[in-house]
C-alpha cells in the first residue's frame, strides 16, 4: 500500500520539540488487526494461519513499505507535473468529483490488476501477491514496491484527465486501505454488499487457484466493473489458495524473482525478437511451466524438508519483532534522517528478510549474509558525523570486516551455524 507524498506531508505532527509522522501508527494497527484474526481463527480452532506463510507475507510487506519511503514522493511530483502540464482540465475538489475520481480510481485498478493476470511481464510484479497458500490479513502485506511503478503508468491517467495530484494520492491512500480487509476467512458472504463492493467472499475466489475460480473478480472496492467485463464468479466451492504450481520456497528474494528469471530463460529459448517478445507479452496460462524447474536447479532452490526446532522459530520471530518495532520508529522519525542512512537502514533490513527466509529454510549461507548485514549496521552510526561514535564504528567495521573474517572466518561460520541449527556446516 503506497503511502502518498502529499498525505506524508500532512501527517506529521509536533510533540514537545520533536515532528513524529502520524502514518507509521499504521504499522502496530494492522498487526494489531492480524493478530486479532489469528485470536479469532485460534478460539473457533480454525487452521488459517501458517507461522512460517505469516512470517514471509510479512516480510515482504516490511520490504515495501521501507522501498516506498524511499520513492514515494517522486510518484506525488510525476502526477503534479503531468496535470499541470498536459492535464485535458483543471478539476478542484468537489464531493461529486470526489466520487468521480474514486470510481476512475477503481476503474483503472481494475485493468490494471487484470492485464496483470493476462500478461506475463506485468504477472512478473504481481506474482508474489498470490504465491501465499494462507489466506488471512498477513497476505495484503504481498505487495513490492515494483507493483508502485507499475500502477504509476495506470494512475497517469488520472493528471492527465486533469485531477491534481493532492487529490489522486489522497484518494490512492484511501482506496489502497480497503483491500486490506477483505483478506480474510472469518467473515462470511454480505448479503446486498455481496453485488455492490468486493467482500472478503468475492476475494478469496480471486486468490484460489480451483480450476473455476481462475483469473476471475479482479475489482478492488467495486464488483461492478467484473460483472460489466464478464469476469465475475461467486463463491461456491471451498477455494484452495496459491499458484496453480506452487513455489515451495520461503526464499525472500526467489518470491520476488523467481518469475523474472524464468520470462529470461522462455525468451532466451526462443530464436528471432519477435518469438521473445510472446513470451514476454503472452499469457501465463501459455507460459512453459517446466521452466520453473530449470530456474530452480540453475540457483539451486530446493526448501529444506526438515522440521524447524522450536528455538529456531523463536530466533525468526524476534527478528521480525525487532524488524517491525524499527520500522515503526523509522517511519515515526522519517524526518530526521538523512537519505543515505535511510538506504543503509532499508539495506540491513532486506538482508534481514533474506535471512530469515534462509533461516527457515536451514540454507548455510546465511553466515555470509548476516556479515553483510553486521556491516551495514555498523555503517549507519557513520551518518551522524560525531567523532567518537564514528571512531567506535570504524574500529568495529575494521575487526568485523577485515581482521577477524581473514584470520576465523571458518570457524566463526562454524560456531554461528551450530548456534543457529544446532549442527556443525557439514
Amino acid at each position: 500500500m503506497l503511502f502518498p507524498y502529499y498525505i506524508v506531508a500532512s501527517s506529521f505532527f509536533r510533540v514537545n520539540k520533536f515532528t513524529l509522522n502520524i502514518l507509521a501508527f499504521a504499522v502496530p494497527l494492522f498487526i494489531g488487526l492480524m493478530l486479532i484474526e489469528f485470536l479469532v481463527a485460534t478460539h473457533k480452532k480454525l487452521a488459517y494461519f501458517n507461522l512460517h506463510n505469516t512470517i514471509a507475507n510479512v516480510s515482504v510487506g516490511i520490504a515495501e513499505r521501507l522501498c516506498d519511503i524511499l520513492v514515494t514522493a517522486g510518484f506525488f511530483f510525476v502526477y503534479d507535473y503531468v496535470q499541470k502540464h498536459y492535464g485535458l482540465l483543471n478539476i478542484k475538489p468537489g464531493l461529486l468529483l470526489w466520487i468521480l475520481l474514486l470510481l476512475c480510481t477503481d476503474f483503472l485498478w481494475y485493468w490494471y490488476h487484470r492485464l496483470a493476470h493476462e500478461i506475463n511481464v506485468l504477472w512478473a510484479v504481481h506474482v508474489v501477491h498470490h504465491q501465499s497458500e494462507d489466506f488471512n490479513y498477513s497476505v495484503s502485506a504481498r505487495i513490492t514496491v515494483f507493483q508502485a511503478f507499475v500502477r504509476t503508468g495506470f494512475w497517469i491517467i488520472l493528471p492527465l484527465i486533469g485531477f491534481p495530484a493532492s487529490m489522486i494520492t489522497t484518494m490512492l491512500l484511501i482506496h489502497g486501505i480497503y483491500p486490506f480487509f477483505i483478506h480474510t476467512r472469518l467473515i462470511g458472504k454480505l448479503g446486498i454488499l455481496e453485488y455492490i463492493l468486493v467482500t472478503p467472499s468475492h476475494h478469496r475466489v480471486h486468490h484460489a487457484s480451483n480450476d473455476k475460480y481462475l483469473d476471475k473478480n479482479y475489482g478492488d472496492v467495486f464488483i461492478i466493473w467484473d460483472k460489466l467485463f464478464g469476469t465475475f464468479q461467486k463463491e461456491e466451492e471451498e477455494p484452495v489458495y496459491g499458484l496453480t504450481k506452487p513455489l515451495n520456497t520461503y526464499s525472500f528474494l526467489w518470491q520476488h524473482f523467481h518469475f523474472y528469471i524464468e520470462l529470461w530463460l522462455g525468451m532466451k529459448a526462443q530464436k528471432g525478437f519477435v518469438n521473445k517478445m510472446k513470451v514476454l507479452f503472452g499469457r501465463p496460462e501459455h507460459f512453459d511451466a517446466s521452466l520453473r524447474e530449470e530456474a530452480e536447479a540453475i540457483f539451486h532452490i530446493k526448501q529444506n524438508t526438515e522440521q524447524i526446532t522450536r528455538p529456531l522459530n523463536r530466533y525468526v520471530i524476534w527478528q521480525m519483532i525487532i524488524l517491525l518495532t524499527s520500522l515503526f520508529v523509522f517511519i515515526l522519525f522519517e524526518q530526521y534522517f538523512p537519505i543515505s542512512l535511510k538506504i543503509f537502514f532499508t539495506i540491513s533490513v532486506v538482508l534481514t528478510l533474506i535471512n530469515c527466509g534462509a533461516i527457515m529454510e536451514q540454507k548455510h549461507w546465511i553466515f555470509h549474509v548476516e556479515l553483510l548485514r553486521f556491516t551495514a549496521l555498523l555503517l549507519i552510526p557513520l551518518f551522524y558525523n560525531h567523532y567518537y561514535i564514528d571512531l567506535v564504528a570504524m574500529v568495529l567495521l575494521t575487526a568485523v570486516v577485515v581482521i577477524l573474517p581473514l584470520k576465523y572466518y571458518s570457524s566463526l561460520e562454524s560456531r554461528y551455524l551450530q548456534i543457529v541449527y544446532k549442527t556443525v556446516r557439514p
